[in-house]
């Protein structure tokens, strides 16, 4: 029964995360090039700019009042199902996110206000200023989550207390610029960019082919595909850099996305294509380019990518050094004072620490992990790989569908260049039918980073079967049929109102065109 509560604890958090990340990325991207549009509209006078900014935001407002919908049920979530996580690292965990609801959230609430209700109340320049607040405020929260889930990837800045039984923050700095932190930010938001580039682009292309409200539409193509090439290109390049950090952190995970059973010489080939079959640890037809993943994972030619099989091999034996470090634990408990604990057990606890959390992989099977036997150890240890062909295929249909968008961004920024947006329409079918493939992206890749983490919800810290909630496996099922059943309407509303302003279009705007004379902007006549 405990696994299931651990199981459904996993399948509602993923539910809940996964229909967030429906609203998030298109929020990021959607309010960088609304202050883009508007910086325009400012800079030329050009009426038709302020039309562009007015449309987008409309969508964009629809878009983020659902992502703050689905986002504050995710935090009441590490309360409700993950008590033991909270009380474990709530003193690390829970400052990002205090920071971000402080800091980030409220500026960019505030602002979204005056987007909306202050285009007749502020002067130009003050309007632009709120929009580009909004975007820095939308990046602001994506950065402290992400500081937050860093820390869950690779935990630095940290130490365990035996005393309090809680990881304690020792270096703040360490915690705020962790690399993969800093990583995992610029790569999720760089990907939000693509996603709201691709979602204009292809909206603008069906009003093209529509041949409704084309000069506006040719615009934000325009926009949308010099954005979205500049984002789409920069997705790969810190692609790369979190898959070099992967191989000095997550060493489990590289080789699981890539299926790399044994250790391989190096520099290691990439497993282009394939299918993996966990049970007899093999790859079947795979297509393998040499080189390029050791060039990826370790940038150079003589270092190796460790296989899944010493990787196993290598969490026994820290199990085998965590159980010494749980031993101490139990002792340093029992003593109850601090001058009552013996040097050597200290020592013992100081020496052998960092691998408690790979101790605790045996409660799963036994009770108290010092009674576990050599065939325990052996299947805890097994349990550090995840499930091979999900990241495998996930990774695939990631990279995959972000090459697609370097073409179909980079093409329509040379048809913009050229000002041929509206002779093919067969590429502007394509732009109209590519614009939900960003988000599926984006859910591979949080696939590829979450599932590809476990048994971990702390990396090497905490296993996720011991962070879990004293819930009953009905409670759960009760409210994840409930979480379902609410997002699923509120998605829906949420793509009515978009296709209902969408068919509606822009309105018009009866401030008098300009044009720029300089040094005044000047009402044309």
């Amino acid at each position: 029964m405990e696994l299931d509560i651990v199981a459904l604890s996993r399948l509602q958090f993923a539910i809940t995360a996964l229909y967030h990340f429906l609203f998030v990325p298109l929020t990021l991207g959607l309010s960088v090039l609304l202050a883009i549009m508007e910086t325009v509209y400012v800079m030329t006078g050009r009426v038709i700019w302020r039309q562009m900014t007015k449309f987008w935001g409309t969508l964009f407002g629809i878009n983020f009042a659902l992502g703050v919908a689905t986002g504050i049920v995710m935090e009441f979530q590490f309360g409700m199902n993950w008590s033991y996580y909270s009380q474990y690292v709530g003193d690390i965990f829970g400052a990002p996110l205090a920071i971000e609801g402080l800091m980030a959230f409220f500026l960019e609430a505030t602002f979204v206000g005056l987007f909306f209700f202050g285009w007749d109340k502020l002067s130009k320049v003050g309007h632009l200023t709120a929009t580009w607040l909004v975007a820095i405020g939308s990046n602001f929260s994506a950065l402290w989550i992400l500081i937050a889930n860093g820390w869950m990837q690779n935990p630095v800045g940290s130490a365990f207390n035996p005393q309090t039984m809680r990881m304690e923050v020792t270096d703040f700095f360490a915690v705020l610029f962790n690399p993969v932190a800093q990583a995992k930010f610029v790569h999720t938001v760089s990907a939000g960019y693509v996603t709201a580039s691709i979602f204009v682009l292809g909206v603008s292309a069906w009003y093209v082919l529509k041949g409704r409200h084309t000069a506006l539409a040719k615009r934000s193509m325009t926009v949308a595909a010099s954005f979205g090439l500049a984002a789409a290109l920069s997705v790969v390049v810190l692609g790369d850099e979190s898959g070099y950090l992967s191989t000095e952190h997550q060493k489990m995970k590289l080789a699981s996305i890539e299926a790399m059973w044994e250790t391989e010489p190096a520099p290691a080939a990439f497993t282009a294509f394939g299918f993996p079959d966990q049970q007899s640890r093999e790859t079947h037809y795979a297509v393998r380019i040499p080189w390029v993943m050791g060039l990826i994972g370790t940038r150079s030619l003589t270092t190796e990518i460790p296989g899944i099989e010493d990787l196993v091999k290598h969490a026994e034996v820290r199990i085998k050094q965590g159980l010494l470090a749980y031993d101490a634990l139990q002792q340093i408990r029992a003593a109850g004072s601090t001058n009552a604990i013996a040097p050597d057990v200290r020592a013992k606890f100081e020496d052998n620490g960092a691998d408690l959390g790979y101790a605790l992989l045996l409660k799963r099977y036994v009770d108290d992990p010092r009674q576990a036997t050599d065939a325990q150890i052996e299947k805890a240890a097994l349990d550090t790989v995840p499930h091979v062909p999900t990241l495998f295929w996930s990774f695939r249909i990631m990279v995959g569908l972000g090459m697609f968008f370097i073409l179909l961004t980079g093409t329509f920024f040379v048809l913009s260049v050229r000002r041929q947006l509206d002779t093919y329409p067969w590429l502007l079918r394509i732009a109209v039918l590519a614009i939900p493939l960003p988000w599926v992206a984006a859910e591979m890749g949080w696939i590829v980073a979450e599932f590809g983490r476990q048994p971990w919800i702390i990396e090497g810290v905490l296993p996720t079967a011991a962070a879990v909630s004293n819930l009953g496996a009905t409670s759960l099922l009760i409210t994840i049929a409930g979480f379902v059943t609410i997002y699923t309407i509120l998605f829906v509303i949420e793509m009515g109102l978009m296709l209902r302003a969408i068919r509606k279009g822009p309105e018009l705007d009866n401030e008098p065109e300009a044009v720029l004379i300089s040094p005044h902007i000047v009402p044309a006549e």
